[in-house]
């Protein structure tokens, strides 16, 4: 796929020999800020509440991090009974009492745990939004969330088979997943051959196409699949949607708008989940790290049709003290091979981030 229109970056035959306009002012210009330092991995088994005015910069946050614990060298971190734990309210979106969780490192502990305060089977937990009951994409978790966050739960619903005619090439859907094995609609295209299907909704879940399950399947693996589906044909997708509160019925929305940007919480500290390695609270990301996430999340859109802001904040990571965009493609290959990005995006990937560098929006 071609980069988009109005941009004045061509196709690179060899990443290596594409020079950006004026490539001394790359060289030159800071990087920005720094990695942001990060805590160790999130713990169970604390006593004390969270605070919620202890993550500044240079003060010391409820998990360790910069402060006094830092610059007193050689001493050990206090044990774990004595640092406060993170501890997370949550509701089931279509109406429950409030449920406490904490102890979890990554999305599919936090499903568990959600599921074990409510006494449900961890399958049925399809999503979560953050501050808000409604099926809002822009309030999607992802791999974040703000401290004082509050966690409403997404369960499975009414299930149904639809029969869609492949007239177009695109359909105009954009897939994420939820980090546990359930692909799910963020967005419709306005317009689009699904647009016009009223049973297909923004947050419904892909069970199967044609009576293949794509259960455990990641959503570019997803995206794929109705990619490659021949136009001319029709064809059968399984879906499950979240089951509704009473002021969501007969409602449907298109799902997030670009440039919304990833919602991170009102906190001043962040929870960031990783779908390897331990949780970590983090600062808040940067006005520059904020952008370019935007942007690299909106060319995944682009080029592959899933938005997902923790792969965008992961490649804004690998990318942002690289020097050129062959050591990005390099670090995007060991680090995210399997989705095999071309090369056409990678650089508009390492072009969104320099550009985000310096202000460029």
């Amino acid at each position: 796929m071609a980069p988009k229109a109005g941009t004045q970056r061509v196709k690179p035959d060899s990443l290596s020999q594409v020079s950006r306009p004026s490539p001394h002012f790359w060289l030159l210009m800071p990087l920005g800020l720094g990695r942001r330092k990060k805590a160790p991995p999130l713990v169970e088994n604390e006593e004390a509440e969270p605070s919620r005015s202890g993550l500044g910069v240079g003060e010391p946050g409820p998990l360790g991090g910069s402060g006094a614990g830092e610059s007193q060298m050689g001493l050990p971190p206090p044990p774990a009974s004595l640092r406060p734990r993170l501890v997370f309210h949550t509701q089931l979106a279509h109406g429950s009492p409030t449920g406490r969780i904490e102890g979890f490192t990554n999305v599919k502990e936090l499903y568990g745990k959600i599921a074990e305060a409510f006494r449900l089977p961890a399958a049925e937990v399809m999503f979560c939004t953050l501050n808000t009951h409604k099926v809002d994409m822009d309030k999607l978790l992802g791999g974040q969330i703000g401290l004082e966050d509050f966690i409403f739960a997404h369960v499975k619903g009414q299930r149904k088979e639809v029969e869609v005619f492949k007239s177009e090439d695109a359909l105009g859907l954009t897939i994420t997943d939820n980090g546990a094995g359930y692909a799910f609609i963020k967005r419709i295209k306005e317009g689009s051959v699904i647009d016009h299907i009223q049973l297909i909704s923004v947050g419904d879940m892909i069970e199967a196409i044609n009576g293949q399950s794509l259960l455990g399947c990641r959503h570019y693996e997803v995206a794929r699949l109705l990619k490659e589906l021949p136009r001319g044909r029709t064809f059968t997708l399984k879906l499950t949607e979240p089951r509704k509160a009473f002021d969501m019925i007969s409602q449907r929305s298109s799902g997030g708008h670009p440039g919304s940007g990833p919602q991170l919480g009102t906190g001043r500290g962040t929870l960031r989940l990783r779908s390897r390695g331990p949780a970590t609270v983090e600062d808040l990301p940067s006005a520059f790290e904020e952008k370019a996430i935007e942007k690299v999340d909106d060319l995944l859109e682009s080029y592959m049709g899933i938005r997902d802001t923790e792969l965008a904040a992961t490649m804004v990571e690998l990318g942002k003290d690289k020097r050129n965009p062959d050591e990005l493609a390099e670090a995007l290959d060991e680090r995210l091979g399997d989705f095999a990005f071309p090369d056409e995006f990678v650089f508009d990937v390492w072009g969104a981030i320099g550009d985000a560098k310096v202000g460029r929006y």
